[in-house]
């Protein structure tokens, strides 16, 4: 149910009203507490339980707002809701809320005040405190979700690091692979080339041993023994 009914009052004088239950006696009820009301204009925040409902009553700078809500709203919103319409009604009318006569306001400001009722009364945003509520709800998601990008970014670093780790290691071992392949490679070289060196100079040897008569080559040797 909410808020039902919403008055803006210059001491006694009722500048403007809303009533959202066309069969209560909100406006009745409403005045008689304006009448019971201290006089001054010392600000003040006041209650008064009717019932089942409960008038809420804000007193600011000589301007006083007043609504009636079921007792089973607690007394944040109600206030909220006060200073939200004191507010806005200074603003509007500013220093003609001084002289104004009674309902000089009410054609105009009646359906802001409505419109205020039913917004305080059904959506729950209306309300500062569930409205930082649901901020601080959203700002907490919000830090939820970098947390995880951060720690799924660790987890693609830490993958990022053990791979590299991986590919130095990998190039490490190729480099020692290359270098023992590179070893075997001019050992086998060196050997083969030796091999060749002894088969020329066998053949060599075998055709000097054929000219010269022998193994020994003794025609060969007597010849230059002779020169």
């Amino acid at each position: 149910m909410g808020i039902l009914y919403a008055m803006v009052a210059r001491g006694h004088v009722v500048l403007a009203e809303f009533s959202a239950a066309t069969t209560s006696n909100a406006g009745v009820v409403a005045r008689q507490i304006l009448e019971k009301l201290p006089h001054g204009n010392a600000d003040s925040n006041a209650s008064y339980s009717q019932d089942r409902y409960v008038f809420h009553v804000k007193r600011t700078d000589g301007l006083i707002v007043l609504c009636m809500a079921d007792d089973a709203s607690e007394r944040r919103i109600p206030f909220a809701f006060l200073e939200d319409i004191h507010q806005r009604f200074v603003k509007t009318y500013s220093r003609a809320i001084l002289s104004a006569p009674p309902y000089a306001m009410n054609d105009e400001f009646s359906r802001i005040l409505s419109q205020e009722m039913d917004r305080y009364s059904n959506d729950p945003n209306a309300d500062r405190l569930n409205r930082l509520k649901g901020e601080m709800n959203q700002v907490r998601t919000v830090m939820i979700n970098n947390i995880e990008k951060v720690l799924e970014r660790g987890d693609r670093l830490a993958l990022l690091v053990e791979k590299t780790s991986t590919l130095q290691g990998n190039t490490l071992r190729f480099r020692k692979q290359s270098r023992h392949f590179k070893n075997t490679v001019w050992w086998g070289n060196v050997k083969l080339t030796g091999a060749l060196l002894l088969v020329l100079a066998i053949i060599l040897y075998v055709v000097l041993a054929f000219l010269c008569g022998g193994l020994f080559m003794p025609s060969c040797l007597s010849l230059a023994f002779d020169v």
